[in-house]
């Protein structure tokens, strides 16, 4: 009957064939069921861009062939270095807790895996940095491009996540963001962060970092510093790393960044948003996910 009268309330303003009714259980599942699948594609995208670097080919190739099918789809295709917010996070670490409260260990430890891909997918970026800058990024300024979960946000979502030994998992909040992760893998290195975001402000890059690395905030000052622009970023860097896609990053001049830059100047690209080619023929070593680097492209320039 509760169920009739709501559904009724509804029916004033939403079209009836588009309400949906099902018991409390089909509900919950739903929701968390729905961000874990989307999530469960961001990762699997992701282990395949692995796959690409190793083997010569390229994820965006094969995220557009696979997402013809019809069965498929090409939404959530997207190779990147993983996915931020609290809501794919969080609803993923509910199923895990209620798969394993119901004793189904092998499903918990299925979605715990999509969680793993997306810690390593970070992790694997991050190192991916420092070994292709000659294994060291002590002393050099780096500009990170973007410092939001995603794009038109000032979301960083913070989030802290507690593990029992029977994998049972209470969520309070913490860092999300992936550019959080690179961050704080760079600033352990030894490098020197100017971070640029059109919307997140300084006071919430601080906070998220010192969560994130312990760090006091002399060390962070010493280490961190805000941009207003990406131009003022990148002047004088070694290295441009791109966290979030914001459309902004996309219509930059690379030719005048170029000019500014340290030699040899690097471009690591997280998102898979910039004219590779392009920025090669400017003069960039260009890294990316999912893509072997060219054989063609070799530093001509002394890392000295």
């Amino acid at each position: 009957l509760a169920i009739k009268k709501l559904s009724w309330i509804y029916e004033h303003w939403v079209p009836k064939e588009k309400i949906l009714t099902t018991n409390t259980w089909s509900s919950e599942l739903s929701k968390l069921v729905a961000n874990a699948f989307l999530a469960q594609r961001i990762s699997s995208i992701n282990t395949i861009s692995a796959v690409c670097e190793a083997t010569g080919a390229s994820v965006k190739e094969v995220a557009k062939a696979v997402g013809l099918d019809s069965r498929i789809g090409n939404k959530f295709l997207n190779a990147s270095i993983g996915f931020g917010g609290s809501c794919f996070q969080k609803d993923i670490y509910n199923l895990i807790y209620l798969a394993e409260s119901l004793k189904l260990e092998p499903v918990a430890q299925y979605w715990l895996q999509v969680i793993k891909v997306n810690d390593w997918q970070r992790e694997r970026f991050a190192h991916m940095i420092v070994q292709n800058m000659f294994g060291s990024v002590s002393g050099k300024k780096i500009a990170i491009f973007g410092f939001a979960f995603k794009e038109d946000t000032a979301d960083t979502r913070l989030i802290i996540k507690l593990k029992s030994s029977f994998y049972f998992y209470f969520l309070v909040w913490f860092s999300e963001s992936s550019s959080i992760y690179v961050c704080r893998y760079l600033i352990d290195e030894g490098a020197t962060l100017h971070i640029y975001d059109p919307k997140v402000t300084s006071e919430r890059i601080f906070l998220d970092l010192s969560e994130q690395t312990g760090a006091n905030e002399t060390d962070l000052l010493n280490h961190v510093h805000i941009a207003n622009e990406p131009y003022a970023a990148a002047k004088d860097s070694h290295a441009i790393v791109v966290c979030t896609e914001w459309d902004e990053f996309i219509k930059l001049d690379y030719e005048l960044i170029y000019s500014t830059m340290q030699k040899p100047s690097y471009i690591f690209d997280g998102r898979l948003i910039l004219d590779h080619d392009q920025l090669m023929s400017i003069g960039f070593n260009v890294f990316c996910i999912g893509k072997k680097p060219p054989k063609n492209q070799f530093l001509t320039q002394s890392p000295l």
